[in-house]
Order: C-alpha cells, then sequence, then structure tokens
C-alpha cells in the first residue's frame, strides 16, 4: 500500500519537535527550525492536496492565490472576500502609529468602509502580486511575470526559462512581509508523446511556518498549477515544494502534537467547472472540491 503524501508534511512536524533548533525568531516568539525541507505531490488523477490531519480553509487559501493574481496589494479587497489573513500587518502599523489600541474588528469595518482609510492603512506595500504582474524594471517598465510564463508555456514549453519570482531587492524595505514562497518554477513534460502534456510546478520557499502557513501554501500552489495548466491546454504533474527555513513556532507545539496523532485521510479532488478566458478571469466558484473529510481544526496564533 502506498504511503499518504500528507505523511510527508507529518514527518517534517515529528523532525522539529525532535531535532529542531531552538532559535528566537523576527517576531520575538520563538521557533524550532530546520534548514531544507523537500515535499512532493502527484496531481495527475486530480488530487487535491488540501491536508487532512486538521481542516485547511482551503476557498480562504485560494482566495488569497487569485488575489495575488490581480496585482492588487491592499486588504480591502481581500476583506471584501471575507479574508482576513492579512489584517495583522496593517494592524499592527496602525496602532503604532496612532497610539490606539483600536480591535481587528473596528480596524476592518473601517478599511471596508472608508476608501481613503484604506488607502492610508490597508496597503501592505510592494508583495507578491505586485511582484508577480507589475515588477517594477530598473528600465522603469513593469514586467507581468505571470503573463510571461503563460505565453513561453505555449510557444517554448521546453523552456528552463518558465518562473516567475518576488525577490525584489530594492523594494524589500518598503513591503509588509519580505517573500516568503519566493521563486516558482514550470516544468513541461510528456511534449512529444501520447496524450496531453503535463506540467509541473516547484515553488522555493525561503521561510516557511510549518503550522499555519504551509498548509495554505501548498493547497494554493496546487491551485495555481491547476489553473495555469487549464490555460496552456496541458493537465497538472507533479507540486514540488522546497523549504529553506522550515520551522515550527513554540506556541504551536500543540497543534503539532495532535496532527501527529491523527492518520491522514484521503485528499479531495479538485474539478475546474469552466475555462476562463484567461489566468485572470477566474473565481472561487470555479473550484469544485469534493470528497474533502479533514478531522477538525486546531486553533494557533499567527506570529506578526
Amino acid at each position: 500500500m502506498l504511503r499518504h503524501p500528507e505523511h510527508q508534511y507529518l514527518d517534517i512536524i515529528r523532525h522539529l519537535l525532535e531535532k529542531g533548533d531552538k532559535r528566537i525568531d523576527r517576531t520575538g516568539v520563538g521557533t524550532l527550525s530546520m534548514f531544507g525541507a523537500m515535499m512532493r505531490f502527484d496531481l495527475s488523477d486530480g488530487t487535491f492536496p488540501v491536508y487532512s490531519t486538521k481542516k485547511v480553509f482551503w476557498k480562504t487559501a485560494v482566495k488569497e492565490m487569485l488575489w495575488f493574481l490581480t496585482g492588487q496589494t491592499n486588504i480591502q479587497s481581500l476583506l471584501r472576500e471575507n479574508v482576513r489573513i492579512w489584517t495583522d500587518w496593517p494592524l499592527a502599523t496602525y496602532r503604532k502609529a496612532t497610539g490606539t489600541q483600536i480591535s481587528q474588528e473596528e480596524f476592518e469595518a473601517k478599511i471596508l468602509a472608508d476608501d481613503d482609510f484604506a488607502r492610508q492603512w490597508g496597503d501592505l506595500g510592494p508583495v507578491y502580486g505586485k511582484q508577480w504582474r507589475r515588477w517594477l524594471g530598473a528600465d522603469g517598465k513593469e514586467y507581468d511575470q505571470v503573463a510571461d510564463v503563460i505565453e513561453t508555456l505555449r510557444k517554448n514549453p521546453s523552456s528552463r526559462r518558465m518562473l516567475f519570482h518576488a525577490w525584489n531587492v530594492p523594494e524589500l524595505g518598503q513591503m509588509a512581509l519580505h517573500p516568503c514562497h519566493m521563486t516558482y518554477q514550470f516544468y513541461a513534460a510528456n511534449l512529444n508523446g501520447e496524450g496531453q502534456p503535463r506540467l509541473s510546478l516547484m515553488v522555493n520557499q525561503r521561510s516557511c511556518d510549518i503550522g499555519l502557513g504551509n498548509p495554505f501554501n501548498i493547497c494554493q500552489q496546487a491551485a495555481l498549477l491547476a489553473m495555469v495548466a487549464q490555460q496552456v491546454d496541458m493537465v497538472p504533474g507533479e507540486l514540488i515544494w522546497v523549504g529553506g527555513d522550515t520551522h515550527l513556532y513554540l506556541d504551536h507545539q500543540h497543534l503539532a502534537e495532535t496532527v501527529l496523532e491523527r492518520e491522514p485521510r484521503p485528499f479531495p479532488k479538485l474539478r475546474l467547472t469552466r475555462r476562463p478566458a484567461s489566468i485572470d478571469d477566474y473565481r472561487i466558484e470555479d473550484f469544485e472540491v469534493t470528497g474533502y473529510d479533514p478531522y477538525p481544526a486546531i486553533e494557533a496564533p499567527v506570529a506578526v
């Protein structure tokens, strides 16, 4: 019997608990850390790698990916989709700048109700979407890396240059959070064989919060692979994830210990219900996920 692919995730967690390097991190929370990890997920049969050992809110993760693809950097549009995962950073900035201890709910309400307030306090700086779709070059021109990758996949799918990344050195200081999942590289196979070509994606992540971040990352990266494959008339192959500083926050140890007690359940399946005109036209309603039967969610704090 084949080993469930989620055991790759659980093996990393077990290694961190048993052998992780205890260290103080940027947030002050502290982590158990390791350097260098890899997981591979075969998506060729429609598998959607949404972890089962704790409930993952996959729609929220996919909505975040769709937001990245718009090139937007303000949380207002995310909040309109009921996605709150980026609020912590601008909220912390607002509290520090104004000296007020406004609640997250009040802050989000003001962002939604007041466009001027949102422009002033809701922007995250030139984070992922800006770099992916509107990279500002030294020549003063903007570059759409995602569109370039899709164009290359259509015209020269054996290229070794099909990637986009977000580590724009001159703009790092303006970002609310430096890019964690930095490089997305695509690889097309079976270009001369029978049947459809297979598209794989490798993501290099310099920093990975294994408890809260990674379950979202894997899910949304699989969604991106499905979208790009559909746009270029290929089928998904493998999602390959590579982690640099892969860490478990010290206040997430209860989460880690709980998921290790649970036996993974079958991954769900993903079907795209339509083929949009371009990568820019996908909506959350286009993602049909069936067979997801996770264990209950586990609450854990976000380190800012």
